[in-house]
């Protein structure tokens, strides 16, 4: 994959927006069809839909940590990380892969923020489990970071010398 692909307007634009409509999407569904009850059983034992109402990061930290603190705070460092991942994006130079990465970790970033932003808290409803042993909840949000996250690991592993040229640093 071309990295001068990945960059232009009429690739990025598109995936940034088919990860923001999924996960809007799979949110609103869940805050309408989940809210109204416990947990739906898709594959009993292992993976439920359960509308959770995360207000903390990850794992639920902070949870309980006064909204007034709490909200400003994943708000600015969500923009911060946005405004990062952003600017490296369009700084760096490489291949495709990477900037794909990058959109997708951009892509889930955003649409978590536009959650905290809109409601003070993220919805989650994807809850893998093993009878009572259960992964935290997550969304579509946090999969395109993890996803994200797992191209880029796996592209820095995998790629010339394992070594990510921005602009004229390697990192």
């Amino acid at each position: 994959m071309k990295a001068s692909t990945m960059k232009s307007p009429k690739v990025a634009l598109p995936v940034l927006a088919a990860i923001l409509a999924l996960d809007i999407g799979t949110k609103h569904l869940a805050q309408v069809f989940l809210s109204r009850i416990p947990s739906l059983p898709v594959i009993p034992h292992f993976f439920h839909l359960t509308y959770i109402e995360n207000r903390g990061a990850a794992f639920g930290i902070l949870a309980e940590t006064s909204a007034r603190f709490r909200i400003p705070f994943f708000i600015t460092i969500s923009a911060l990380a946005i405004i990062f991942i952003t600017i490296f994006y369009r700084k760096m130079e490489g291949e495709g892969w990477t900037h794909l990465a990058l959109l997708f970790i951009l892509g889930g970033a955003l649409g978590n923020l536009i959650d905290r932003v809109r409601q003070g808290w993220v919805i989650d409803f994807l809850d893998f489990h093993w009878y009572q042993y259960h992964w935290p909840a997550f969304n579509v949000a946090d999969m395109a970071i993890c996803i994200g996250a797992g191209i880029l690991i796996i592209d820095m592993l995998f790629s010339r010398k394992g070594k990510i040229s921005v602009a004229s640093h390697t990192l």
